[in-house]
């Protein structure tokens, strides 16, 4: 059991002004490898992103978020840090990294980085000075005595197979909690909570304005280890013993509280979402949960299939809008990242109507209380790659899955249509700027293929089209910024809409706004009319209003709001 201080309450001034403050940003995550090659080398780097600062101005985000670019041997794609306070060559130089961040600064730009705070790369000099004997950088790591063939417990990898690893000449196991090469600090040892406060402040002392935290409610593993006989062991380490302690100590030591952070929780709760991100207790500024991405997974299985449960993802949507709100918490509103399948692909039809697919997601989030994060390429309408052989895959997960779905009776064909929906290379093929061979992305060859529709959707076909994806983006990001009932507002959900619509309200004051999207290839007739007598469109992504004698009509994936009273900033 935990053992925090209880939960304080902020003052209601204090949480309407981080809602003012959070509630009127939108975030773009960038994966560094896959957005813009400056080089030639197939691969993207640093320096590319600063050449595509002006798509990102006009775009209108206000921060950058950038997946991990430090010193690491890429076995985890750049999650196994080897340096924290220094840059991986594929990626450039410390030299483009401060050309980047002034130049982000001068577009009105923040950036956010990635701090990955459970473990380290193996190749870490702490690590290998523990490998070396030294008692104090042993510390640093969860390290056990022990037998070569007794783990300390049965908990298993995130990654498969045994947690623990035996180290033979030190006669000890050390925890990693996912890949073998990422060994698990030790947050119980106050120098390493020291050395990682130090990090923070580094890059803080060189003009970063945010932060995300990777994975960040596992650090705090349990005193007493033990075998866990219900499940995996997660149960012992998720949401630990002095996690919320630890938090509050990094974010005052490092003098970040009140910047833009967020941190990935791994199979967390609402009620500790909250602690983590009300300002009262002086952790985060928001959090990243993923319970409505698992709607589409058989039995809890991500790797066998089945048609997105629209009803249970309405009802955590609604949940976590709900409860967070209540209880003073911020969501970080997101469909996408780097681990996840394109969205469009996933709960719409990208091939009757991609369009509407694609607006539909972005109406459903961007109105909802929180801070959107945009994943590159999402704003363009980027579906999933469609390979057609194994060996068009990248991604390690894809291609051990693709041998163990086999291994389970599953044909070479059902196992690439699996691979092919829940792929993370999915969402890691490169952002389509044109329609040339490479997509604009590389004068090389890219580190990875271009999904074919690259000559179709690209951002030389969007941003000067009014109607485009990329233009509904910017609409959806300017509303944000002028409604305050948005920005700040109140959420309900509205569950009398009908079977497979998400509809909700937001409301400040005297003002109203409702919302409605159907994730359905079926018109659907919704509310009645007179729910939204008096208001007027705020934003759709079809051109009219459809109703019959007293009913809002939905058509196939459409998405529509309204607003009643509204007071522009």
């Amino acid at each position: 059991m935990s053992e925090q201080s209880p939960k304080t309450t902020a003052a209601p001034e204090i949480t309407s002004a981080r809602a003012e403050f959070l509630g009127t940003k939108v975030a773009y995550q960038i994966y560094v490898r896959s957005f813009q090659d400056s080089n030639g080398d197939g691969i993207g780097d640093l320096r590319g992103i600063t050449q595509r600062l002006d798509y990102l101005q006009k775009l209108g985000i206000d921060y950058l978020w950038i997946t991990p670019f430090f010193v690491s041997p890429q076995h985890d794609n750049g999650y196994d840090v080897a340096d924290y306070r220094n840059i991986e060559s594929l990626f450039g130089t410390m030299a483009d990294f401060d050309e980047l961040s002034a130049e982000a600064k001068k577009h009105g730009i923040k950036l956010m980085l990635d701090m990955v705070f459970n473990h380290t790369s193996t190749d870490h000099i702490w690590f290998q000075r523990a490998l070396a004997g030294d008692s104090k950088y042993l510390a640093y790591y969860k390290f056990v005595d022990g037998e070569p063939d007794t783990p300390p417990t049965n908990w298993q990898s995130k990654f498969g197979g045994s947690a623990w690893e035996w180290v033979p000449s030190l006669h000890k196991w050390y925890l990693h909690l996912y890949d073998t090469s990422q060994a698990d600090l030790n947050w119980d040892n106050p120098e390493v909570r020291a050395e990682l406060a130090d990090v923070v402040r580094f890059w803080r002392d060189k003009g970063v304005d945010g932060f995300r935290f990777d994975v960040i409610n596992v650090i705090s593993k349990p005193d007493i280890l033990e075998d866990d006989t219900l499940g995996d062991g997660r149960r012992f380490y998720t949401d630990g013993p002095h996690v919320h302690e630890y938090l509050q100590e990094l974010v005052e030591k490092s003098g970040i509280d009140g910047l833009m952070t967020v941190g990935e929780m791994s199979s967390t709760s609402i009620e500790n979402c909250i602690r983590y991100s009300n300002p009262a207790d002086h952790e985060l500024a928001m959090v990243f949960s993923f319970h409505h991405l698992k709607v589409d997974y058989l039995n809890g299985e991500k790797w066998a299939l089945k048609e997105p449960d629209i009803n249970e993802l309405r009802n955590l949507l609604k949940s976590w809008q709900e409860h967070m709100t209540a209880g003073g918490g911020w969501n970080a509103l997101f469909w996408a990242n780097h681990d996840q399948p394109r969205p469009n692909s996933r709960f719409g039809d990208t091939v009757h109507y991609w369009e509407k697919s694609s607006k539909l997601l972005a109406v459903t989030t961007h109105l909802l209380r929180g801070t959107p994060y945009i994943y590159q390429g999402e704003e363009l309408g980027m579906t999933n790659a469609d390979f057609t052989t194994i060996e068009q895959y990248r991604d390690v997960e894809s291609l051990n899955y693709f041998t163990i779905l086999q291994n389970q009776g599953y044909s070479p064909e059902e196992a690439l249509h699996i691979v092919s929906e829940r792929s993370r290379d999915n969402s890691r093929t490169p952002v389509q700027w044109d329609a040339t061979k490479t997509a604009g992305f590389t004068s090389g060859t890219p580190w990875i293929g271009i999904p074919e529709n690259h000559t179709t959707i690209n951002a030389a076909a969007e941003v000067d089209d009014p109607d485009s994806v990329f233009s509904f983006y910017r609409q959806l990001i300017a509303i944000r910024k002028a409604h305050p009932v948005i920005s700040e507002g109140d959420v309900h959900f509205i569950d009398t809409a009908g079977e497979n619509i998400i509809a909700y309200e937001r409301t400040l004051n005297d003002c109203r706004v409702l919302v409605f999207a159907n994730f359905s290839d079926q018109e659907v007739s919704s509310v009645s009319t007179d729910l939204f007598n008096g208001f007027d469109v705020l934003i759709g992504n079809y051109p009219d209003t459809a109703t019959d004698a007293h009913s809002l009509l939905l058509r196939p994936f459409e998405a529509r709001a309204f607003i009643r009273s509204s007071h522009a900033k």
